[in-house]
């Protein structure tokens, strides 16, 4: 299958919830970081899943949407103004917006995980976020347990001196592109995306999170070292790290359990529409054990650890690396 409407559709939407974020994203100020309750993430996650999976729903009714958020606290009746804020922000994008159509439009993204589904991080880098630093808006189509097309749009991300703004988009079998943008539109034409191999040494580096949490950073660089990497990671928050595989400007991504929560397990959100853009650049995503990523039986996936995401010439080397 091609993918094409599917490909249209998910691009239009993850487009119009980018607007939506960096609209409430200009608005955040230092005193409001402080927040405890977050409340812009909450404004700009919330609105951009309903965004997206109304889109969804329309163009896809039958296809269930595993989302990160769900209305149960907004519900409640002290959470009026906030939705009241939600539906100010989702009715730029979405004339007919109201309490009650937001509401159903965010619910729609608590489905199961199927044979043919879709999982969507509406926010994912929620401290880049509110930093103004790197963040995601990640949607990926699932058929049978693998990863068919993957849209993955990162408003702050930029390569070069030009304007921040990246969308990367993949569909099984038809390579990944990365096309500029900005207030939501395409400005550019598509980059064909190709990972950087070993020779290629200025590129020749690891990505890694911002935070110290998400993962085990002394055992990642060890890792790296191993296999001759010797320039300083790049850190930043969100799949964006998998964007930066793809695009040829690290050669590898390391997500290993922190000490901290070594029994913590992934969950799908916030690896299927990054791999497949890797995965369709040339590159290869596994857990730390060689396994391919699980995207066919839950939210969590329970039968991986870590992820290892690579420019493909490497991998087996890291894989044996850190298995011995």
């Amino acid at each position: 299958m091609a993918y094409d409407t599917e490909t249209i559709v998910a691009t239009k939407a993850v487009l119009a919830a980018a607007q939506l974020c960096e609209t409430v994203r200009s608005q955040i100020s230092p005193e409001v970081i402080e927040k405890k309750d977050k409340s812009p993430v909450t404004i700009a996650d919330l609105g951009a899943q309903a965004v997206i999976c109304r889109a969804i729903d329309e163009a896809f009714p039958n296809d269930p949407v595993v989302g990160e958020e769900d209305t149960t606290d907004l519900r409640q009746p002290e959470m009026s103004d906030r939705l009241s804020q939600i539906v100010s922000v989702v009715k730029a994008v979405e004339s007919d917006a109201s309490p009650d159509n937001v509401l159903e439009w965010i619910d729609r993204g608590n489905g199961q995980v199927s044979p043919r589904y879709w999982t969507l991080d509406p926010i994912d880098g929620t401290k880049g976020f509110l930093r103004k630093d790197q963040y995601a808006i990640a949607l990926a189509l699932i058929e049978d347990g693998e990863v068919k097309l993957g849209v993955l749009a990162c408003p702050a991300l930029t390569f070069d001196s030009s304007q921040p703004g990246l969308l990367f988009v993949a569909a099984r079998g038809q390579g990944a592109t990365m096309v500029p943008f900005s207030s939501g539109k395409l400005t550019g034409d598509p980059q064909v995306l190709k990972v950087v191999s070993a020779s290629q040494t200025d590129d020749f580096r690891l990505v890694e999170s911002m935070e110290s949490g998400h993962g085990d950073h002394s055992r990642q660089e060890s890792a790296a070292k191993a296999v001759g990497i010797t320039q300083d990671s790049l850190r930043m928050d969100s799949q964006a790290k998998y964007a930066a595989v793809a695009a040829g400007k690290a050669a590898l991504y390391l997500r290993l359990p922190s000490p901290k929560t070594p029994d913590y397990r992934e969950k799908i959100w916030d690896h299927a529409a990054g791999a497949i853009v890797v995965e369709e650049a040339g590159g290869r995503v596994t857990d730390m054990f060689g396994k391919p990523l699980d995207f066919a039986n839950a939210a969590r996936m329970m039968d991986n650890q870590g992820v290892v995401v690579s420019n493909s010439d490497i991998h087996d080397e890291v894989i044996q690396t850190l298995n011995n």
